[in-house]
């Protein structure tokens, strides 16, 4: 079984708490899945997340239209995908995902990431959001690999 954290947020301020608890413990190199249904709150949690990493989170919007959006003002940089639109891995692939998703210079958050989930590292964190409330939600936070489960504990112990 896959070792799984559950937090529940009241409100987008549960959620930016749940960001910058997670944000500390982040570093490149890392993968981020998120899956969630239609505005359960991905790019929400994304904005929040970029915001504790130091990213002008004026900046931070959805790429369901160009794909992709780089941030490079934070203490990590940034690759935000998002493959609601995308046929498939192989289209993924053709915007030059790997370049990005295999670097040790990127934090990589992957919206829609099912879609995709055979072109993600082995090793990492998978973030599911589900409506529990009309504001409220839960993030399931999951690891993969060595790398994500020391996160994933390092959260825990933050809860």
């Amino acid at each position: 079984m896959t070792p799984s954290l559950s937090v529940d947020c009241a409100s987008e301020a549960d959620t930016q708490r749940l960001a910058d608890n997670l944000a500390p413990h982040l570093s490149a190199g890392l993968t981020i899945a998120l899956d969630g249904e239609l505005g359960a709150g991905k790019t929400h949690f994304t904005r929040a997340l970029c915001r504790a990493l130091g990213v002008d989170d004026s900046q931070v919007n959805s790429p369901t239209f160009v794909l992709l959006q780089l941030y490079t003002d934070g203490r990590i940089p940034v690759a935000h995908f998002d493959t609601w639109r995308l046929g498939g891995p192989d289209e993924f692939l053709a915007i030059g995902s790997e370049e990005y998703l295999h670097s040790p210079h990127w934090l990589c958050l992957v919206e829609w990431a099912c879609r995709v989930n055979e072109c993600l590292p082995e090793d990492h964190l998978q973030i599911t959001i589900e409506h529990t409330g009309p504001e409220s939600r839960e993030f399931t936070i999951a690891a993969t690999g060595p790398r994500s489960l020391q996160i994933l504990h390092a959260l825990a112990k933050q809860s």
